[in-house]
């Protein structure tokens, strides 16, 4: 087992990306390459910048990582609230999807407190 497949944020991430695609299959056709596309990227993002972080040989990068994660996280946020904004998402959905980003939000910033290092460190 890899390093980032011990870490919950990153489990927690990849069951989001799945949430994410199984409630945009149903978005409109012509938000394909619109919306979707970039809801989906963000998801995907969270979880692979948590992995590519930990396979980094030092906690600065892997601090880096993990705030461009949580940048990801921040994107997918305004996005959902789009797509919730536009009747894209129903709001038992949207509701269940921003509750597991913040869940993966705090778990990041754990995983921050637990290198020692800020996020916003250069």
């Amino acid at each position: 087992m890899r390093p980032h497949q011990k870490l919950e944020a990153w489990a927690k991430g990849i069951e989001l990306v799945i949430a994410i695609y199984k409630n945009s299959e149903h978005f409109p056709k012509d938000e394909r390459y619109g919306l979707t596309s970039q809801i989906r990227r963000a998801a995907v993002s969270i979880p692979a910048n948590i992995a590519e972080g930990a396979g980094r040989h030092s906690r600065k990068e892997f601090a880096h990582f993990l705030s461009n994660s949580q940048g990801s996280a921040s994107e997918l946020e305004t996005e959902l609230i789009i797509a919730n904004r536009l009747g894209y998402l129903d709001e038992t959905s949207f509701r269940a999807l921003i509750h597991e980003l913040d869940r993966i939000g705090r778990l990041i910033t754990g995983l921050v407190r637990h290198l020692g290092t800020h996020p916003l460190a250069t």
